[in-house]
């Protein structure tokens, strides 16, 4: 009886633990909803995604802080106190970040808006908002087993005057520049615009409520999920995007592995990034299809290869011509990452003769006009005179040993090289003499070497190349791997 009654609480318990969150490591949530902005119009969302959010991650074990309507210090202040939080538990922690509210790129860097910003002019946002790659390099910072940083930040630029020059959109993040273990997900591609929704979340974010929620699905899969809901919520007007460097699995709620995602019966699964398939390939692999299950086989692989068989089988339709829109715009933003990583006016100009009409042409010609005066980086040992090459010696060169002589080569005619004289007791050995023709040319012996004693300490005259980075383009700016979808 007793072993009856054991038995009928056990399995309940096993149940429930069966269908919650993996608990082996800690899982801490910071999740921000920025609806109340004072110099532009609210988003009604943001409150509610953040409200939602908090709610979906507390069921998966997460630790949540939440906050809204933050000002610029505000939001410093709690993403400081989020990376102590992360380090008081330790580095098998997993630190995740929801952002819902306005986000720009300035420069191609992405920035975060606060509540109070009240810009006049592009140059006030890196000073009014809250870099991305500040965020990004705090929680690096400190040591966990994985990053997660989700923004549903890619709504219209709201301010006017920034609206004429700002690049639309987001700029790509690369997770694979920074510290291994990071993800990141955009609600829209780099360069686009996503909506707020008509409901009371944002497409992203239903999307994201519906798919987290089921039991077993590792993170790469759930966003793939995300990426189809979404496409097919918004009718192919906006697709979410994302960048990982993870190298340990996650999933929101622990459960038995579940099945790859599948856009319909019908369509197969993805192949895994290792064994990329080819344009012709895809062609043949959509060929026949119902556009919209060839369209979901697109989005849920997400690779150039995908998108350039479909735009090209399906040109001139409404599925097509977004597809297409979809690529140009996706590979304009890698060139732009490409030129906003190596920062100089060569690729900026480079840049701008392969995409001289663009939503970042005008920010590309202000960089180009504020790097112009910048000098080439270049080898300091290249403008030495030869001359003057062994002045960059560590030591003294008047402790060194005297320079050899140098072999003189006579010109390419006929010479004839007269024999040594046999040696003699008293003499010293004669240089050979070289004869061509009616030119005679001679090496000397160097002068006895003499050596000076030093008055004061040796000098050493050295000079260095020093080249520094850092993580997510480093202090200001930091594929293939980019995966449609993903980065």
């Amino acid at each position: 009886m007793l072993a009856r009654s054991l038995l009928s609480l056990i399995l309940p318990a096993a149940i429930l633990l069966g269908g919650g969150p993996a608990l082996a490591e800690s899982r801490l949530a910071l999740v921000i909803g920025q609806s109340a902005y004072k110099s532009v119009p609210a988003l009604p969302n943001p409150a509610n995604d953040a409200k939602a959010m908090s709610q979906l991650l507390t069921d998966a074990g997460f630790a949540v802080t939440s906050a809204s309507d933050l000002s610029q210090d505000e939001m410093r202040a709690r993403i400081s106190d989020f990376a102590g939080q992360v380090a008081a538990k330790g580095a098998d922690t997993v630190a995740l970040v929801f952002y819902a509210g306005h986000g720009l790129q300035i420069d191609g860097e992405n920035y975060l808006v606060p509540v109070d910003v009240d810009p006049k002019r592009e140059a006030d946002i890196p000073i009014q908002a809250v870099r991305l790659n500040d965020i990004l390099n705090t929680l690096t910072s400190v040591p966990s087993r994985m990053r997660i940083l989700l923004l549903d930040a890619c709504r219209n630029n709201p301010f006017p005057e920034l609206n004429k020059t700002a690049g639309h959109g987001l700029a790509i993040v690369d997770a694979k520049v920074g510290s291994p273990g990071t993800f990141v997900s955009f609600s829209t591609s780099p360069g686009a615009e996503a909506e707020d929704g008509s409901g009371s979340n944002s497409p992203y974010t239903t999307a994201l409520l519906a798919t987290a929620k089921q039991p077993g699905i590792a993170i790469e899969d759930t966003f793939k999920r995300v990426r189809l809901a979404v496409n097919k919520a918004t009718d192919g007007r906006q697709t979410p995007w994302d960048s990982s460097s993870l190298t340990e699995d996650f999933r929101f709620i622990a459960g038995p592995a579940a099945a790859p995602a599948q856009a319909q019966a019908s369509a197969a699964e993805p192949k895994p990034a290792a064994a990329r398939r080819s344009v012709d390939d895809w062609k043949r692999e959509m060929q026949g299809k119902p556009i919209e299950d060839a369209n979901e086989l697109m989005v849920a692989d997400g690779s150039d290869e995908s998108y350039e068989a479909f735009a090209t089988l399906f040109a001139g339709t409404k599925r097509g011509l977004q597809a297409r829109d979809w690529l140009d715009r996706h590979r304009r933003m890698v060139a732009w990452n490409n030129a906003v990583l190596a920062n100089t006016a060569a690729a900026y100009n480079l840049f701008l003769a392969q995409y001289p009409d663009s939503d970042l042409t005008a920010t590309a010609r202000k960089l180009v006009e504020r790097l112009r005066y910048r000098p080439e980086t270049r080898p300091v040992i290249a403008s030495v005179p030869p001359t003057n090459v062994a002045l960059a010696g560590p030591t003294c060169p008047c402790n060194a040993a005297p320079p050899q002589p140098k072999k003189v080569d006579a010109p390419a005619k006929k010479r004839v090289v007269e024999p040594d004289p046999p040696p003699r007791r008293t003499a010293t050995r004669r240089p050979p003499r070289v004869v061509v023709e009616d030119e005679v040319v001679v090496e000397r012996r160097p002068p006895p070497r003499v050596v000076y004693e030093p008055v004061g300490p040796p000098i050493g005259i050295g000079i260095g190349i020093g080249l520094g980075g850092g993580g997510f383009r480093g202090g200001h700016h930091g594929g293939d791997n980019y995966r449609g979808g993903r980065y």
